[in-house]
């Protein structure tokens, strides 16, 4: 068989969105809780003495991180775990006060499914409409809460296209009216600034794995005084909100993860985004390609894009074999044949949402990789447009 010149792999990665690599220091601190501190967390010996002091130390980073109480922490194992618990959670928790929601139509899969689980149980879902970069109306925001709203849910930032909410003004106006606000930041704790009291915030998601820790560990900010239902029943891990024993090296993994980010955030940002905004200019000279969200106010890693008369997957697939590995949107999406729901939302035709191609960058994207990328990128779509049925 002859082998193809053109097919270079050099391992390329270029979806940091779905999940990153755990950072070797964060590896190096969860070892021992496998080994010699493996406790059981509620045991009364030193054992479980040890791991629970290694818990609480935990709860006081990723509180620390956006400016919490370390009390208003619930661990988790991921954060689709972490929503659900968010929204289910505080809604039937307060249903007496009021069975209305609102959500916006970019959220992700488990934020509007467990919204749609309410919606069965009698509960009325109100979607806010979003423009073409993905961004909520304030105004209409306002006046779609009544007095039957108990939650606002609105995602951070897109997983898919980037784009960043406006959470401080979101939150003032849900204080202002007196209801929840919840955000899904799996994308963006760690990543950018978060203070959940400047931005009144109430209960806010994160997640260990998008930011070089563990998969298995997640957070869920729950501010002091919200009551939320546990939708998992069995113990009182989690002051008595997430019963089942405590994955202490994930945990522990996730903390150290945060440690980094916290101490690297400014620099890394400052990085991302110059690679990214390179990426975006290299692509967008590529003739029939689109930026996907907001062109300033997204996230440092995240360029999303769509192609005149091409199939995303054709391009994922294609330049995985040149060994770049992208994507084209939410990771719990990708074997789905149905166009995203995100670029819906954001307008684009179902012809043109299924043309989608999300690039993310992360802590060990090299401006070599951008310009590698730059350089397959045009011929592949150029060899797809040609045999495209879509002309």
């Amino acid at each position: 068989m002859k082998k193809n010149k053109n097919k270079k792999r050099r391992g390329v990665y270029l979806d940091y969105a779905a999940t990153t690599p755990v950072d070797p220091r964060v590896i190096k601190v969860m070892i021992p809780y496998f080994k010699e501190k493996f406790g059981n967390t509620v045991s009364l010996h030193s054992f479980g003495r040890e791991a629970k002091e290694a818990l609480e130390k935990s709860r006081e980073v990723a509180a620390d991180l956006i400016k919490a109480k370390p009390k208003e922490i619930i661990f988790t194992s991921s954060a689709t775990e972490s929503n659900n618990l968010a929204i289910k959670g505080a809604a039937l928790a307060n249903q007496k006060k009021g069975r209305h929601i609102i959500i916006s139509p970019i959220e992700h899969l488990c934020v509007l499914e467990s919204a749609q689980w309410l919606a069965k149980q009698g509960f009325k879902i109100t979607k806010l409409a979003v423009d073409k970069y993905g961004l909520i109306n304030l105004n209409e925001l306002k006046k779609a809460i009544s007095q039957e709203t108990i939650l606002v849910s609105i995602i951070s930032a897109s997983n898919e296209i980037g784009t960043l909410q406006p959470l401080q003004e979101i939150g003032q106006i849900c204080r202002q009216k007196g209801v929840y606000f919840h955000t899904d930041a799996a994308q963006s704790f760690g990543k950018i600034p978060i203070d959940v009291n400047q931005m009144k915030i109430d209960l806010l998601t994160g997640c260990s794995h998008k930011i070089y820790g563990p998969k298995g560990a997640a957070c869920l900010f729950v501010r002091d005084g919200i009551k939320i239902e546990p939708i998992l029943s069995g113990g009182e891990h989690e002051f008595g909100l997430r019963a089942g024993t405590i994955n202490v090296p994930a945990i522990v993994g996730f903390a150290e993860a945060i440690k980094l980010c916290q101490k690297e955030m400014a620099v890394e940002i400052k990085r991302l985004t110059k690679l990214r905004d390179k990426l975006i200019s290299g692509v967008l000279k590529i003739k029939g390609a689109h930026l996907n969200g907001h062109p300033t106010k997204r996230l440092p890693n995240n360029a999303n894009f769509w192609f005149d008369f091409i199939e995303g997957e054709s391009i994922v697939i294609q330049l995985d074999s040149f060994g770049l590995a992208a994507s084209t949107g939410s990771a719990c999406s990708s074997l789905k044949l149905e166009p995203s729901h995100v670029l819906l939302a954001v307008g684009l035709k179902p012809q043109e949402a299924h043309g989608s191609l999300r690039l993310t960058l992360g802590r060990w994207t090299t401006e070599k990789d951008i310009d590698y990328l730059l350089k397959v990128l045009p011929k592949v779509v150029e060899k797809l447009r040609k045999i495209s049925p879509f002309k």
